[in-house]
């Protein structure tokens, strides 16, 4: 059981890189996109801000609970003042962060402060068995028959097609445009192939239950590298 827990986690982990490779575009001054291994802490020395600002202008509710990906605004909003002070740098052991803007891209290609909308499909036929809560469940999974066809939830190029993603069994993901992706796992049989341009409600695969115990298909929407959920894009039925 220990062995299998490890296994998924390492697949989760896998997967949130490979998502977040596929889905990283640059951002603007005064925002930080998450890299493996931050902390809030980390963030904050590297942009000299404190923990409780970045908190309050991302509404934060724990800091622990950053991703790998997500964009962080990492300076007042709308010119406003810190109200805790900027951290001085000091001549302690370990590195900081690069300040953000030594990373940024111009202006023009700064995040928006919400998600903007995007017209998706049911990827599925089925039942929806579990929802996404943030946590443990990342998407939404949705139980049918074998060989249900699969189809592309949007509009998009296929960036992953394949196995080597332990917990996923046979997995696609498809890129949107530079904030969104998909990704659908435990498919029979994969339709595409890498780099493969797909048009929204193309069948891309069968359902199955490749490294799964049960027949389904495990949906994922990402924006900006960030799981969000999917139920609250796609239509009611």
């Amino acid at each position: 059981m220990l062995e299998t827990t490890r296994i998924k986690r390492l697949g989760c982990a896998a997967l949130l890189a490979l998502l977040t490779a596929c889905g990283s575009a640059p951002v603007g001054p005064g925002y930080y996109r998450v890299e493996r291994g931050d902390t809030l802490s980390k963030i904050a020395r590297g942009n000299r801000q404190s923990v409780q600002n970045i908190a309050r202008w991302n509404n934060l509710t724990n800091p622990d609970s950053i991703e790998v990906g997500q964009v962080l605004r990492v300076a007042p909003p709308g010119g406003a003042a810190s109200t805790s002070g900027a951290i001085r740098s000091g001549g302690g052991s370990g590195s900081a962060s690069a300040p953000a803007a030594s990373r940024a891209a111009p202006a023009d290609s700064a995040p928006a402060t919400a998600p903007a909308p995007i017209s998706l499909v049911w990827p599925a036929d089925g039942t929806v068995f579990r929802r996404f809560d943030g946590g443990n469940s990342k998407g939404i999974d949705i139980s049918a028959a074998a060989g249900t066809p699969i189809v592309a939830a949007a509009p998009g190029t296929v960036v992953y097609a394949g196995n080597g993603l332990r917990g996923y069994g046979n997995l696609l993901i498809l890129k949107h445009n530079a904030d969104y992706l998909t990704a659908y796992a435990h498919n029979r049989a994969l339709l595409v192939k890498e780099g493969e341009s797909v048009q929204r409600g193309q069948k891309i695969a069968e359902m199955g239950d490749s490294d799964t115990d049960r027949v389904m298909l495990h949906f994922e929407l990402r924006y900006q590298g960030r799981s969000i959920d999917p139920s609250k894009e796609l239509p009611p039925r």
